[in-house]
């Protein structure tokens, strides 16, 4: 038995299928199976009950998993203990999504550094909440920062509630606030079908009884303004993305009554090493959720 045994049971029970779980660790599909197998061979037990659409943790499995965890955050803190005595070379990185990371690097990051000169921090820059999502599952971050709900697989600590403006070209004759009922027949900018955040548009939209008009249906998000700023539509987007789209000459206008998301900074349930503990607890410290 070795620590890339008890990674690779971890993932697989977080991920429920193989091919998932052997995604998220970037090795092939059946050298993950044949390690399963060969763990299970050796400890004489069934950690796996296997099934059409993927795999059942085992009552014997959901034990060993849970030691797995347990001895994997022992191993990070060993390792935490060998970077405290050299802080300059600790580091924490930090998923986040484009519309978010202003706020980021202009509240968060310089309280954090002020705090802890020592750590280096790098953005991971991701496009929308599903890739913040996978690069904190993926351990390619250790923490991240979205607008919420995230899977229940993940722990979040929210800290503030972001409001939903309405970014529109100029000439548009229009009140501010905007009543939410102006958005019906309105030529709108939004995120592809099927799109989780376009689900939770049309959530909205049937709430309040209003059916816009998809001008545009995309998930490049670099293309949203540059729609708006040619006049082909408006968007719903964050109060963060105020500064840029005034900067193109863009109109902000609140919207009545007024609808906010949730940003928290979430993590996978998992001990967090010592960097990514005192960011949280600065993060929530200075919220205002």
């Amino acid at each position: 038995m070795n620590l890339q045994q008890l990674r690779y049971v971890v993932a697989t029970a977080e991920h429920r299928t193989m091919t998932d779980a052997a995604r998220s660790l970037y090795i092939a599909q059946p050298a993950l199976s044949r390690a399963i197998r060969d763990l299970e061979r050796e400890l004489g037990m069934t950690l796996f009950a296997r099934s059409g659409r993927g795999v059942v943790v085992t009552a014997q499995g959901r034990r060993v998993v849970k030691l797995a965890r347990e001895a994997l955050d022992a191993v990070a803190e060993i390792e935490a203990l060998a970077t405290q005595g050299n802080s300059s070379g600790a580091e924490l990185r930090i998923a986040s999504t484009p519309s978010l990371e202003p706020g980021l690097a202009g509240r968060l990051l310089p309280a954090y550094a002020a705090e802890h000169p020592g750590i280096r921090v790098h953005i991971v820059r991701c496009e929308g909440r599903e890739g913040v999502v996978s690069a904190v599952r993926e351990q390619r971050a250790d923490l991240g920062l979205t607008d919420l709900p995230v899977p229940t697989d993940l722990v979040s600590h929210p800290l503030e509630r972001q409001e939903i403006v309405l970014i529109s070209p100029p000439g548009l004759d229009l009140p501010d606030p905007v009543p939410v009922a102006r958005l019906d027949g309105m030529r709108l900018v939004l995120p592809a079908p099927g799109n989780p955040r376009r689900r939770e548009f049309d959530q909205i939209f049937a709430t309040y009884g209003v059916r816009p008009i998809p001008a545009v249906e995309s998930d490049e998000r670099r293309g949203w303004l540059r729609a708006v700023r040619e006049g082909r539509a408006s968007l719903l987007w964050y109060r963060g993305m105020a500064e840029q789209a005034a900067r193109a000459g863009l109109v902000i206008r609140s919207l009545d009554p007024s609808l906010r998301k949730i940003i928290a900074v979430v993590h996978a349930r998992r001990r967090l090493p010592a960097t990514a503990q005192d960011f949280v607890a600065l993060a929530e410290g200075g919220s205002a959720a």
